[in-house]
């Protein structure tokens, strides 16, 4: 599976593929969250752990899709799959892999500091990525799962393209956890190249993002939904899952639109009488400040210092400045799984069991139970 890319384009050439044509599905790809599509995502998955993983224990093997290639691993240790299914109406899926044990996968959720939405990372070797993930200005997203997505983009999009010269228009995108952080930027990445022209107007995406966290600031959300508008994206949540409650999120009144009633409000107090103005700029320098400093405080521990360490994992890393905000929000369409009483009495809270609620299987045996 470590062969170069090539290779999983031929894939799409081989004979055994006749052999599955009459059951292939000939429906092209709809968009809206089906039950049956992200449970077969969700199967084909939990294999990214290898064939004896205890990741997907329980969970059955994919029913419609066959592995065509696995990616080598980056310096993040970020990998991604691509799966294919055959027939009259061919489809892939473009499948990421979530955060491993090693450091170097961690870092990528630790470096939490944003950066804009548009721009260029410099990669080391004279190597570049260049992305364009939302038109707003004040669009940011997470500087390590945008590093995780340089390492990744090229082969995947040679991928995409490759496959879409040879029949396929549809196109799935899946990732757990970290993963589900990466697809919302892949999706983003890849859209925005539909609309340079760069990849064919014609080739359908739907993501699926899995216990995914918080991506990136409102602003880029809000390019997130339109670019995805009618049910083209989803992020399936388990609400007893506290992942995709994460990055934590600071928000101060410079994350609001320029136009807002926090603009000249210091004058505005400056100008009352004595001595109410005193008072009143006092009041809003306590509710202002802590989370300013906050702020700061968060693109220094989790932008500068963590940075160093990236720039170990990654040598000639370089990115543009960070972007001023923590304000991270939930990106795209949420479909929220039922976590109920009988749900809680499967899988009980436990302080020493952290991911309890986080894993394959819970994901699948909740999803399972939509009607």
């Amino acid at each position: 599976m470590g062969a170069p890319a090539d290779a999983a384009y031929r894939f799409f050439t081989r004979p055994a593929w006749l052999a599955w044509g009459p059951s292939a599905s000939a429906q092209a790809l709809q968009p809206g969250f089906d039950k049956a599509e992200y449970l077969e995502l969700l199967r084909l998955h939990a294999r990214m752990g290898g064939p004896d993983s205890m990741w997907w224990v329980g969970i059955p093997k994919p029913q419609r899709f066959a592995l065509a290639y696995r990616s080598p691993t980056s310096p993040l240790d970020n990998r991604w799959d691509l799966w294919s299914h055959p027939g009259p109406q061919p489809q892939a899926v473009i499948n990421l892999r979530g955060t491993t044990a090693k450091a170097e996968s961690w870092l990528a959720n630790f470096y939490a500091a944003m950066l804009p939405a548009a721009g260029e990372l410099e990669l080391g070797g004279g190597r570049k990525f260049a992305y364009h993930l939302a038109d707003n200005p004040q669009a940011a997203v997470h500087a390590g799962w945008l590093l995780s997505l340089a390492f990744m983009a090229d082969g995947i999009v040679h991928t995409v393209d490759s496959c879409y010269r040879r029949g396929t228009r549809d196109f799935l995108i899946m990732g757990h956890s970290q993963g589900g952080a990466v697809a919302f930027l892949l999706t983003s990445h890849l859209r925005n190249l539909q609309q340079q022209r760069k990849l064919p107007a014609d080739l359908r995406l739907k993501t699926y993002c899995s216990a995914g966290p918080k991506p990136g600031n409102l602003y880029y959300a809000y390019d997130y939904a339109r670019a995805t508008h009618g049910g083209w994206a989803v992020n399936v949540v388990n609400p007893a899952d506290w992942v995709p409650e994460v990055p934590l999120t600071v928000q101060t009144v410079h994350d609001f639109n320029p136009t807002n009633p926090f603009v000249g409000v210091a004058a505005t107090l400056k100008k009352q009488p004595f001595p109410k103005n005193l008072v009143a700029r006092h009041a809003f320098r306590q509710l202002d400040g802590p989370p300013r400093r906050a702020q700061r405080r968060y693109q220094r521990y989790l932008g500068r210092y963590v940075g160093k360490a990236v720039v170990k994992a990654v040598p000639g890393f370089r990115g543009p400045a960070f972007y001023p905000s923590s304000n991270y929000v939930p990106a795209g369409n949420t479909v929220a799984l039922p976590a109920d009483a009988t749900y809680y009495a499967k899988y009980p809270n436990d302080p020493k069991q952290l991911f309890r609620h986080h894993f394959f299987q819970p994901y699948y045996y909740l999803a399972e139970r939509l009607p």
